[in-house]
């Protein structure tokens, strides 16, 4: 048989990989039809409200709640007591000491027994009828606490006589990290022309999703759980709460519908899950929370918070000899699963970025506070890493009187130089950085920038122009289910581990499998969000999912396939080795080679149910190193201090584009929450611990007006080796750009009145202030 036309080619490939289709579930959403957690009731249902500490650090002396049970519609009301047989809460990451010794890591229970560490640090739990009753009644549950000294910031809680959180853990230190070679390091910049010296604040983010946290538990008579969460990953959560009740795995069942963001922060199960499982098996029937957002500021975790010492070693031609990063990072009240990674092993991972540093140190304290626990937040360490290194270069180039693109180039790893073995251990494998700056520089048109300053001049505003190049290390290697189901009714329902919380995976995993088997689009469902379906996943989270779930979903085809000759060859009494299987305008079909005999997959499915389908655990799927150059433009007004950004280019290595048009989203957000963090967000808390940045009357949110009109978004695609698609993630990217490429051209800007520094965020207060000191 001939093989399919290029024509039928062309049109299988509409909806194949490489294309920018659109989003098969936002006719759903934009309908108001989606269905998030919130959304759910069960027949009746009880409620549940938290009562939280109102003090940052305090001795709980007792909790009287005779008043409040009762009140109308009171059904219970727990304390730590009645919590005591669960297990406690676990931090997944364990790293080492520099004197070898393991990373303290305190007990953490749901609800706090005998002292209080954070501002909404949950002590009791109020179920009643209704909703309101419930937090009518946890207004009445009257808490004594006996205050304690605060510390909030991490730099302050390692000093001597600071307040402790823990008396197992001297000095608040969770751990003191160290890598690197710490001689070569000193001699290094011992050796250098030029020592480049920041330091430099990563500021604190509230999360805000936009779906705050919410729950719904139930158990069967057989003593089975369900718990309907948003989440990132059914499968990992269901493994947690499993522990923590002490159940075996298969009796737990975690469920996610839709999912309103969560940037790293939805990732776990919190302490208020664990209160819903326990009061809905004492109550014998289903019980519903749902935060509210005052809530949400407090019990959400909160992301970055580092503050450091960088230092960048460079010989007399510009040459990078080193790199010494020194600090502490806040990982709040309590460790949260992946808290102490981010200060840490991926300041190591993501720190040398696109350069040939040779050298690198780490050393870092991980340190309790007495405010909200810290988690990823989109990037988790990753763009706090770049942007270190970024501004470094930028000063240095200034000081040494080096054209800071020059400084780059001169740095850049080169092709004939990969596969690259970094300082921080990675081997990168692919990799086009020069050419790719090359090519942000002309889009961004760089060599227009003076008469567009001077136009700004005119106008009275300082304009400034900066560069921001990253490279990231994508999580950690693993695994990932990939299953592919015909239906009964035509459809074709792909599994898998990852889970959608905004980024739109049913229709690039879709286009995966048009290209494969050639499905058609509109046949294709997703299910990720019930762990009873899943064999294994590992949810979603640090760009993982296109390289993790589209290398299972490939290897499934790859499996359908195989089951189908043998279905085929019996179709068509043909012998299994004369069975081909091949794709065209109709779609998958298997052929006898030599013939015009064949079948088409979809009808010899429908013809043997069940004897396609396929559920299968991938091979470990390793990281990759999606890297890019941002370049930002700014204007600031000196009389205000109001800082605008009015252009933004992107050029990006993603390896393989299944989807254009989503990654363009992905960085447009990514982008915009980066621009948030460098302008205007910043969670502060008094001496005493309390959030003063509790609501969004006083925690600033960027809007459409604090975005430039045009993100440029282009491709400079080296696809990965590191995973049969070729993909490396794209979800994080964007933050990583902004930081640094946003800062660079403030400092930029500012450099006219000889600032070199400024901190995050660059609010007009602050940029004001840093010119009326300037001046003369």
């Amino acid at each position: 048989m001939n093989s399919p036309k290029a024509a039928d080619l062309l049109a299988l490939t509409r909806h194949g990989i490489g294309q920018p289709v659109t989003r098969t579930e936002d006719p759903v959403l934009l309908r108001g039809q989606g269905r998030y957690t919130d959304d759910l009731n069960e027949p009746g249902q009880a409620y549940a409200w938290m009562v939280r500490s109102n003090h940052a650090h305090g001795i709980l002396r007792g909790i009287d709640a005779a008043t409040a049970k009762s009140m109308p519609g009171v059904l219970a009301i727990y304390t730590s007591a009645d919590l005591a047989a669960y297990g406690p809460h676990q931090c997944l990451a364990s790293l080492v000491n520099r004197d070898g010794t393991p990373m303290k890591k305190p007990e953490r229970k749901s609800l706090a027994a005998d002292r209080v560490r954070y501002v909404g640090d949950p002590v009791a739990c109020v179920i009643a009828e209704t909703a309101l009753q419930a937090r009518d009644a946890a207004e009445a549950v009257e808490v004594d606490i006996e205050p304690l000294p605060a510390v909030t910031l991490s730099s302050e809680a390692v000093k001597p006589g600071a307040p402790q959180l823990y008396d197992e853990v001297p000095g608040n230190v969770a751990c003191d990290y160290h890598f690197g070679d710490e001689a070569k390091v000193a001699a290094a910049f011992a050796a250098a022309a030029h020592v480049q010296t920041l330091t430099l604040r990563n500021t604190r983010m509230v999360v805000a999703a936009l779906e705050p946290r919410a729950g719904i538990c139930s158990w069967e008579a057989a003593g089975r759980v369900t718990l309907t969460v948003p989440g990132q990953g059914v499968f990992r959560m269901k493994g947690q709460l499993a522990q923590m009740l002490g159940l075996a795995p298969e009796m737990v069942r975690i469920r996610s519908h839709q999912v309103g963001g969560s940037f790293g922060m939805k990732g776990y199960i919190y302490p208020e899950y664990l209160c819903l499982a326990h009061a809905s098996r004492a109550l014998g029937r289903p019980v519903k929370w749902t935060d509210e957002r005052s809530g949400s500021f407090v019990s959400d975790h909160h992301g970055r918070d580092h503050e450091v010492t960088a230092e960048l070693a460079l010989d007399k031609e510009g040459n990078f000899l080193a790199q010494r990063i020194t600090g502490t990072g806040n990982v709040g009240a309590w460790l949260n699963p992946m808290a102490p990674l981010a200060p840490s092993l991926s300041a190591v991972k993501n720190s040398p970025g696109v350069y040939r540093t040779p050298l690198l140190q780490v050393t870092t304290k991980v340190a309790f506070t007495n405010t909200t626990p810290v988690g990823p937040y989109r990037g988790a360490g990753r763009p706090e890493a770049n942007y270190y290194l970024e501004r470094l270069i930028d000063n240095a180039a200034a000081a040494m009187g080096i054209d800071r693109m020059e400084l780059r180039r001169r740095n850049h790893i080169r092709p004939q130089d990969l596969p690259w073995k970094a300082p921080s251990d990675q081997t990168y494998d692919c990799g086009d950085f020069g050419a790719l700056m090359n090519q942000a520089l002309q889009r961004a048109d760089v060599a227009g920038f003076a008469a567009r300053k001077a136009e700004s001049r005119a106008r009275g505003k300082l304009r400034g122009l900066g560069l921001g190049s990253y490279l990231e290390v994508t999580a950690p290697p693993n695994k990932e289910t990939g299953g592919v189901r015909f239906e009964k009714n035509g459809d074709v329902t792909l599994i898998t581990g990852t889970l959608d919380h905004g980024q739109g995976h049913a229709t690039p995993f879709a286009q995966v499998l048009v290209s494969h088997l050639g499905v058609p689009l509109e046949r294709i469902r997703l299910l990720q969000g019930d762990s009873d379906q899943l064999a294994f996943g590992a949810g979603t989270g640090g760009s993982r999912s296109m390289m993790m779930s589209g290398t299972a979903i490939m290897q499934a085809s790859a499996k359908v396939i195989e089951q189908g000759r043998e279905a085929a060859a019996m179709a068509l009494e043909a012998a299994v080795g004369d069975i081909a299987f091949e794709l065209g305008a109709g779609g998958g079909r298997f052929v006898v080679a030599g013939t015009d005999r064949a079948v088409a997959l979809m009808e010899l499915a429908a013809r043997h149910p069940g004897k396609l389908d396929v559920s299968l655990v991938s091979d470990v799927i390793p990281s990759a190193f999606p890297n890019g150059c941002h370049v930002a433009e700014v204007e600031i007004d000196p009389e205000t201090g109001v800082t605008q950004v009015v252009r933004y280019h992107s050029v990006n290595d993603f390896g393989i584009v299944v989807n254009p048009l989503l990654v363009a989203g992905q960085i447009h957000g990514g982008v915009v929450q980066g621009i948030g963090q460098a302008l205007m967000e910043n969670a502060l808390f008094d001496d005493t611990g309390q959030l003063v940045t509790g609501s969004f009357m006083d925690y600033a949110l960027p809007r459409a007006d604090d975005v430039p009109e045009d993100i440029g978004v282009a491709d400079h695609p080296v696809p990965a080796t590191t995973n049969p698609l070729g993909a490396k993630g794209c979800g994080e990217a964007g933050c990583a750009g902004a930081l640094t490429s946003v800062m660079n051209a403030i400092v930029n800007a500012l450099s006219e009145a000889g600032i070199r520094h400024i901190d995050m965020p660059a609010s007009p207060e602050r940029v004001w202030r840093a010119l009326q000191s300037a001046r003369p």
